[in-house]
């Protein structure tokens, strides 16, 4: 009888271990998971700001065109060709994803006062050159505020999951911190204000 005890506590230990390692392997398996999902979401968001990066350097370079263009037609919009040559700079000097954001407001901003100038000079807006950069610039603006808003999308998505439990232990561990969504600049909610002097 003792024999048999001595078996049966044997299989129960043993059993108390299978089980231990099942839940030991199981969470060690949920917290991989969620480290792997927090990687995911971090490079979602790199992608989705290399995705407007790639766009911001698109308009970029047909800024130098639509300033050539407009040089001799705006002999008195100096000040408004050199906010877009100045705001053109500023890309190009910046190099984290805040600065290219500050400069991008600025180049938009910039943008908007130009083509606003531009309806007062009728031969500008006749030229074709004009027509198919301001065209060209129009549609690499309507796909970064489309990329903004991935982006947006994908910050937003990766603020939540790093604030939710357990996924905070992880991203605590990982030294994961919230990332800023995409702001508007303050003077893109203002009208354009166009001076004719």
């Amino acid at each position: 009888m003792t024999l048999a005890m001595i078996g049966l506590g044997s299989v129960l230990s043993l059993a108390v271990l299978v089980i231990l390692a099942i839940i030991v392997i199981g969470l060690i398996s949920y917290f991989v998971g969620i480290y792997n999902s927090l990687v995911t979401l971090k490079n979602d968001i790199d992608r989705s700001f290399s995705n407007i990066d790639v766009l911001l350097k698109q308009r970029h370079d047909e800024l130098p065109k639509l300033i050539d263009t407009c040089k001799g037609y705006m002999q008195y919009e100096q000040k408004t060709l050199q906010a877009v040559t100045e705001a053109r700079t500023a890309y190009m000097r910046a190099t984290t994803p805040a600065e290219k954001t500050q400069a991008d407001n600025m180049v938009s901003g910039a943008l908007k006062t130009l083509f606003a100038v531009a309806e007062k000079y009728p031969d500008l807006k006749a030229n074709t050159n004009f027509m198919q950069l301001q065209g060209r610039i129009t549609e690499l603006e309507e796909k970064i505020a489309a990329q903004r808003s991935r982006f947006n999308e994908d910050v937003n998505v990766f603020n939540i999951r790093i604030a939710q439990i357990p996924a905070n232990f992880v991203a605590g561990f990982m030294r994961l911190q919230p990332h800023p969504l995409f702001q508007v600049a303050e003077g893109d909610r203002e009208d354009v204000k166009v001076s004719f002097t």
